[in-house]
């Protein structure tokens, strides 16, 4: 039943998502808006991407819960719905930090950071990092702890607060895990339902295929394949919403950012696009 639960709120926060975001991918570096915007966008967004991924995790939680029967209570119920909010949150707060250094770096206007400058190798440097963070001690550790069912109930706590509790700490333990894909997804274009959905997928395969040294090569290759082609050759990566696209100057003209591309500006940028390698 957890898993059904888990699944049906996932299927209905895709649909939402896709619905809200729809023509909004300006790729690498597209405006977040507004904080009270982005922060509900966010927290539906991760309950898209981070709802599946932590169905075994959740049922072995409601099944503790349950002291092991296999009839749901209401009191069971309640914790178990504690522990999925608790998980979430973390993921809200990662999204609210994240708007908070968007906004600071934003603000300083760094030149470097413009497309045609240096935006796509720092864009590629983020993806092929985390790649490289696939490979140390506290990615595994925190992955070990997003699979392990008996590493969760180790640590039972009673109670709603103690659900609470518990989903924040196996919240912070994904987070841990996943933030350097999160950080590729900001990378790609953070409004992508495309880049969400192959982010949300590589999440998956780490958290819950049973060959975990598989998972890892794939999402490396995966990773390193992307950085390589966003930092130097944007114009053939399938997916891949260039800032200097009319497809993202439509994207920005659907946020309020900007007048619409004319029928010249857009030949213009298509010639551009062309040229760029």
């Amino acid at each position: 039943m957890t898993a059904v639960f888990l699944l049906a709120a996932a299927a209905i926060a895709w649909v939402v998502t896709v619905d809200r975001m729809q023509g909004m991918d300006a790729g690498p570096g597209t405006d977040l808006g507004s904080f009270g915007w982005f922060a509900g966008v966010w927290a539906v967004m991760m309950a898209a991407m981070m709802l599946p991924s932590l169905v075994p995790m959740a049922g072995a939680y409601a099944s503790q819960a349950r002291g092991g029967s296999a009839d749901v209570t209401p009191q069971s119920l309640l914790r178990t719905t504690l522990f999925t909010a608790g998980y979430l949150l973390t993921w809200v707060l990662v999204g609210v930090v994240a708007w908070l250094v968007f906004e600071a770096v934003r603000s300083l206007d760094i030149s470097f950071l413009d497309w045609d400058n240096g935006g796509r190798y720092v864009a590629g440097g983020v993806i092929a990092g985390a790649a490289i963070y696939e490979f140390t001690p506290l990615k595994r550790t925190c992955l070990r702890h997003c699979r392990d069912r008996e590493l969760l109930v180790a640590d039972w706590r009673e109670g709603g607060g103690g659900a609470l509790r518990m989903g924040l700490d196996q919240g912070a333990y994904c987070v841990g895990s996943s933030w350097a894909l999160m950080a590729a997804l900001f990378a790609l274009g953070v409004m992508s339902i495309t880049w969400m959905i192959v982010i949300a997928a590589l999440i998956v395969l780490e958290k819950l295929l049973p060959w975990r040294e598989t998972a890892e090569r794939v999402t490396v290759v995966v990773l390193l394949a992307l950085a390589i082609g966003v930092a130097f050759f944007p114009g053939q990566v399938p997916g891949l919403t260039t800032p200097d696209s009319p497809a993202a100057m439509r994207a920005m003209h659907s946020m309020g950012m900007q007048e619409a591309p004319t029928h010249d500006s857009q030949m213009h940028d298509s010639q551009m696009q062309d040229m760029s390698p």
